[in-house]
C-alpha cells in the first residue's frame, strides 16, 4: 500500500541514526520500514483516537525490541540518542495523522529499550 500523507511521504525517518556511523544503515532500515508499516495500518485502519492508535504503535514498538538484537548483533544498540530519534518519530507519526495530543511515552509503552 502506498502512503498518502503527503508530510509521512516526505519525511526522512530516522535521519539521526543514518548520520550516525555506530548505527549500521541495514539495521537502521529495518526500522525506517517499521514506521513505514505503521503509517500503513494507520491509513488503512483509521483508528477513531487515541486508544485504537496505541495498539497500532505498540505493535510497532514490538517490532523495535525485536530488531534490538540486530543492533546488538552488528554491534550498535538501541541507546539514549536512539530512542529519542525513534520516539520522536512515533510523536511525528501521530501528529501527522491527527493525534497530536498523543502521549509520546504512551506511543512507546511497549518498548523494552
Amino acid at each position: 500500500m502506498a502512503i498518502t500523507n503527503r508530510k509521512v511521504g516526505e519525511h526522512a525517518f530516522l535521519r539521526g541514526l543514518y548520520e550516525d556511523g555506530f548505527f549500521p544503515d541495514h539495521v537502521v532500515d529495518k526500522g525506517r520500514e517499521i514506521l513505514l508499516r505503521l503509517c500503513e495500518r494507520i491509513e488503512a485502519e483509521s483508528p477513531a483516537g487515541l486508544p485504537e492508535l496505541y495498539v497500532l504503535t505498540h505493535a510497532a514498538t514490538e517490532e523495535f525490541n525485536l530488531l534490538e538484537a540486530e543492533f546488538e548483533a552488528a554491534g550498535s544498540e538501541i541507546e539514549t540518542m536512539a530512542r529519542e530519534e525513534i520516539g520522536g518519530d512515533f510523536r511525528f507519526v501521530a501528529t501527522a495523522y491527527g493525534f497530536p495530543d498523543a502521549d509520546p511515552e504512551e506511543l512507546i509503552a511497549t518498548r523494552e529499550w
